[in-house]
């Protein structure tokens, strides 16, 4: 890592100027992506993951735009950073929604990192193309005259502007450390044999066997237990489980039900209980017309 420090024109002043923003950057984002894979639940994952999502797209998207330092002040390109990063964040996610890869933490990981590497591989190119007093650099400066030199108006709205700032950044961080507990429910379907929501049996003769896709997705966010019952035109076809399923765990399975007398819109149900409970949690029917 690169330093130049210089006099800022005032006699206390200090100024520190990064030349290899850039890769740091980088180095922050691969470090990430070891701290999500090794160590999942780090309070590191929350500190890194704000600024990869909030400035670093927008960060080197800037830079690739404007390499000149001349181009945009410090406050301009901070603006920018931010605005450009909700901004690929939203777009990258949009893209991904109509991926088979969805909106998922790795697709979402993976995609900004390429993005982030391309974008600065970009920026260091239209950099080197400059002279070295022309090119950005992350510039410090410590200094308390200007901060004299203000009037109260204006000491008064810079203190408020970053409190905002800050209220923002740990209201964001405390969301995504702590997140709100949903809805908690179970998800209960039938499907058709091809795996859709059609093409259920409608009409069967007397003793033919009928085959559903029965499925359990449980939202309730805790480990639960739960048993599916048949009944055919008021009895008891049989029973499955008790199955056990962790929070958002999937179960499908394929359900043989039979009829064994003539008539129309003859009622199959498949009752869901959960636990030990006596009374149906979820109830599915379907409508059979059986013929001799």
């Amino acid at each position: 890592m690169l330093y130049s420090m210089e006099q800022a024109g005032y006699p206390n002043a200090m100024r520190m100027r990064v030349q290899s923003d850039l890769i740091w950057l980088n180095i922050v984002t691969l470090l990430l992506i070891a701290i999500i894979t090794l160590f999942p639940s780090s309070v590191l994952r929350v500190i890194l993951g704000l600024p990869f999502i909030l400035i670093f797209p927008g960060y080197v998207l800037t830079a690739a735009l404007f390499p000149r330092r001349s181009a945009l002040d410090g406050l301009e390109r901070l603006a920018l950073s931010f605005g450009l990063s909700i901004t690929v964040v939203s777009l990258i996610g949009l893209a991904l929604n109509y991926t088979p890869w969805g909106i998922r933490l790795y697709p979402v990981l993976i995609s900004l990192t390429v993005f982030i590497a391309i974008l600065s591989l970009a920026a260091w190119y239209r950099r080197r193309r400059l002279a070295t007093a022309e090119r950005f650099a992350l510039s410090f400066r410590l200094s308390l005259a200007p901060w004299r030199g203000q009037s109260l108006i204006d000491r008064v709205l810079f203190i408020i502007l970053i409190m905002v700032i800050l209220g923002a950044l740990g209201t964001l961080g405390y969301t995504i450390a702590t997140p709100q507990v949903g809805e908690k429910f179970t998800e209960f379907y039938i499907l058709g044999l091809d795996g859709k929501a059609i093409d259920y049996p409608k009409e069967m003769k007397v003793g033919e066997q009928g085959r559903v896709v029965v499925g359990i997705i449980n939202r309730e966010q805790e480990q639960a237990s739960y048993r599916v019952k048949i009944m055919v035109g008021g009895r008891d076809d049989g029973e499955v489980g008790p199955l056990m399923l962790g929070p958002e765990e999937r179960w499908e399975e394929v359900i043989s039900f039979t009829l064994q007398k003539a008539g129309s819109a003859q009622k199959v149900e498949f009752l869901l209980y959960r636990g030990e409970e006596s009374q149906p949690y979820r109830e599915l029917h379907l409508w059979v017309d059986v013929v001799d």
